[in-house]
């Protein structure tokens, strides 16, 4: 579920935190590893009996470390991604996944405020609404993560509340699976998630995210609820834009009141704008593509995965299930994918932009950079990188 920090691979991870990971223990023998995780794992309260048999079975996974390193789905651009992911079949199975636990999502309205459309979005992309939720061993995945010296600040507390869901009879090391980076269930929960939002929600006294979609679906909006969402507001509308326009108002950075946004020229394509709330225009591929607004909400996908493909996809998704129309993709210019990112990359680098890591994906530090340069350049400052971008730099 909250992916934000599973991968420098994911668009808009900057490396900060190098230092606190310097300060977190990680590679070495992993044998000496896992016996000073027990040794933490005690010092937090669990019991001798507990952590021995939770780390008995314990193994470094290679194939996690693979997976890790290999998500080039997040490197195909909004549009492309969208229609990957987004088909009529999984509309009308989330339709009538809101109706057959209808009752499930009035109160997960009524009591934590997130509406129905974006919970099934986000089930339909981790799970495919619980079809598919994963055959790593977790306790395996979460441990080599934690070895692993790139983010073991961010995984060794994973594996810590694993041990406890184990001590309350919510984890089973030898037998609990889901995905390589950690995430358990229907909507794809870290152990520490579980541990603070986790929600019995058929009434069975267990809280099981594998097993029953109530479980699952009112965690994820109790965590949602945690992470800011706001009660009753939008997410995301689709906007026509008009020729002429600032193009560097744009952007995360930026938020205006609809009102201004309309004065402005902004127009909505699928009813009208929710008045009242600061938003901003965003270009996921650029001024020629498709555009949105993005209210407060908006921000709140992040908390879950950091990837602004995929929260701009999720959103966007949660919309269609709410009724509104497909995106007029536009005629956006060509983009930059693989090589010639990180040729991109690279040369901005050299320029003294941040950008990230040369990882071949266009995070926030890339737009930002790219946004710098195009002003820079006297290009429409929309942060999508062209072949006529690098040609200038």
């Amino acid at each position: 579920m909250r992916r934000f920090f599973l991968s420098l691979m994911f668009a808009g991870l900057a490396q900060s935190g190098l230092a606190q990971s310097q300060a977190v223990p990680c590679g070495g023998p992993f044998a000496a590893f896992v016996s000073d995780l027990k040794s933490e794992a005690l010092a937090h309260g669990r019991s001798q009996t507990t952590v021995d048999a939770f780390f008995s079975s314990v193994r470094q996974d290679p194939a996690v470390l693979q997976a890790d390193r290999k998500q080039g789905v997040f490197q195909l651009p909004f549009v492309a991604f969208s229609r990957r992911l987004i088909s009529d079949d999984r509309i009308n199975r989330g339709r009538a996944n809101a109706e057959r636990y209808g009752t499930v999502f009035d109160r997960i309205e009524r009591d934590f405020g997130v509406d129905r459309g974006v919970l099934l979005a986000f089930w339909a992309f981790e799970t495919d609404y619980g079809a598919f939720q994963g055959d790593f061993n977790t306790a395996n995945a979460l441990v080599t993560l934690a070895h692993d010296c790139r983010r073991p600040e961010l995984f060794r507390p994973q594996v810590l509340a694993a041990v406890e869901l184990f001590e309350k009879g919510q984890f089973d090391p030898r037998k609990t699976t889901g995905a390589w980076a950690g995430e358990i269930g229907m909507v794809q929960m870290l152990p520490r998630d579980i541990l603070e939002n986790g929600v019995d929600g058929d009434g069975d006294g267990k809280v099981s995210l594998k097993t029953s979609a109530p479980d699952a679906l009112m965690s994820g909006g109790k965590m949602l609820q945690d992470l800011g969402w706001r009660a009753g507001e939008p997410w995301l509308a689709e906007v026509e834009m008009p020729a002429n326009f600032n193009w560097s108002l744009t952007g995360l950075d930026t938020v205006k009141t609809v009102e201004d946004w309309q004065a402005l020229g902004v127009r909505p394509r699928n009813g009208p704008l929710r008045s009242g709330l600061g938003v901003s225009v965003l270009l996921p591929q650029g001024h020629k593509g498709p555009a949105f607004v993005a209210y407060p909400n908006f921000r709140v996908y992040f908390d879950w995965n950091q990837s602004f493909t995929y929260v701009m996809t999720a959103a966007y998704f949660a919309t269609r299930l709410q009724g509104a129309q497909v995106f007029d993709a536009g005629t956006p210019d060509q983009g930059l994918e693989g090589a010639d990112m990180k040729t991109l990359q690279t040369r901005l680098q050299a320029r003294g932009h941040d950008v990230g890591g040369i990882d071949g994906i266009l995070g926030a530090a890339t737009r930002a950079a790219v946004r710098i340069e195009q002003a820079r350049l006297g290009m429409a400052v929309d942060g999508w990188p062209t072949p006529a971008l690098l040609a200038k730099l």
